[in-house]
């Protein structure tokens, strides 16, 4: 790592060796969101849907609560910070990556808007994309609005803020602003996270040692939610959306902590490691794999289609970020110079997370 930029991906506690069922969690997480958002699209240019689409409308009540959860877990060790130095490291950090890759994704969809209706429709975009999220860069813009938050109510009780957001994802709030309808969905997931955090450690530890028990917890509890899913479809309704996205996340953890107590799937977790990496940059490769299938023809099963758009979309960043990493080339696009701080002299590589 070079002296003077800090990693967008790197473990929240940055003294600490990484903690594998953490990342294989991540990995995973990282995996459903590409696949929704490529499988999602196939089926939409293609006129329908695959097998591929059984598994994101299976995974829809926990994808996002785990990968929120996952972010809230190491919060107690920088929560205490002074403001100037989280604000660099929580907002700052952030801000850096959403504002590189939207002017890079606008660079690939603005050109035509500006050739419609004239130049100043692109800035209307750009300005826009500061209140709005731009696609699929949400996740960025919202994570600083999450530490922010919680860094505001840490001194209220826990038991306060649970139930305040916990009402707020019941309360199923459509403005149609991103910001406002995500974080009233989103927060319990990040606060529970955070306060939770002791007893999601001890529970992974313990999937760990009671191997066998915690695989046919996972078995029953997959049959069970996708009987909730699929069957019943009550995955939406108030309360038990709630409880189905957090059973879901244990079930997640679970998954993650077994995984890393045998060692297998590394793919998973090299990809959790890299997770925010591939989330900045699967669009792209997304989107032209998507295209040149779908106008060739050559494949015409949506959900192979769907599938091969998703492996393309995940790998395609870590081949990207590998390439910065050995070439020295291109580091900006993963790694925040120093210039772009708020806290300077900075003294260690902080972490994105």
């Amino acid at each position: 790592m070079v002296p003077g930029m800090a990693a967008i991906d790197e473990n929240p506690a940055s003294r600490d060796p990484r903690i594998p069922w953490v990342d294989y969690a991540k990995g995973i997480c990282i995996i459903l969101v590409v696949m929704m958002h490529s499988t999602l699209g196939v089926g939409e240019a293609m006129g329908g849907t695959g097998f591929m689409h059984y598994v994101v409308e299976f995974a829809r009540p926990f994808r996002i609560p785990d990968f929120f959860l996952i972010s809230g877990l190491f919060l107690a060790l920088v929560i205490d910070r002074p403001w100037r130095k989280y604000l660099d490291r929580k907002v700052v950090h952030f801000a850096y990556f959403y504002i590189l890759w939207l002017l890079i994704q606008g660079g690939f969809k603005w050109p035509p808007l500006a050739l419609q209706d004239g130049p100043l429709a692109v800035v209307e975009q750009f300005l826009l994309a500061l209140a709005e999220p731009f696609g699929t860069l949400w996740f960025i813009y919202l994570l600083p609005v999450f530490f922010v938050a919680a860094k505001l109510v840490k001194n209220v009780a826990p038991w306060i803020v649970l139930v305040a957001a916990g009402m707020l994802e019941m309360a199923g709030v459509h403005t149609g602003w991103t910001v406002i309808d995500e974080f009233a969905a989103r927060f319990i997931y990040f606060c529970i996270g955070w306060y939770a955090a002791p007893y999601i450690f001890a529970f992974a530890k313990m999937v760990q040692h009671r191997a066998g028990p915690a695989i046919a917890m996972v078995l029953a509890w997959a049959v069970l939610h996708a009987i909730a899913v699929f069957w019943l479809g009550i995955a939406a309704l108030p309360v038990v959306s709630l409880v189905l996205g957090l059973v879901g996340c244990g079930a997640v953890v679970a998954m993650a902590a077994l995984l890393a107590r045998f060692g297998t799937a590394d793919a998973i977790r090299y990809a959790g490691e890299r997770s925010i990496a591939i989330y900045l940059a699967f669009f792209l490769p997304m989107a032209a794999t998507r295209i040149l299938l779908v106008k060739t023809g050559v494949i015409a099963d949506i959900g192979l289609v769907s599938l091969i758009v998703t492996a393309v979309a995940v790998t395609a960043p870590l081949v990207l970020l590998w390439l910065t990493e050995k070439t020295g080339r291109g580091r900006f696009l993963f790694v925040r110079p120093a210039a772009f701080s708020i806290d300077r002299p900075r003294t260690q590589l902080q972490p994105a997370e």
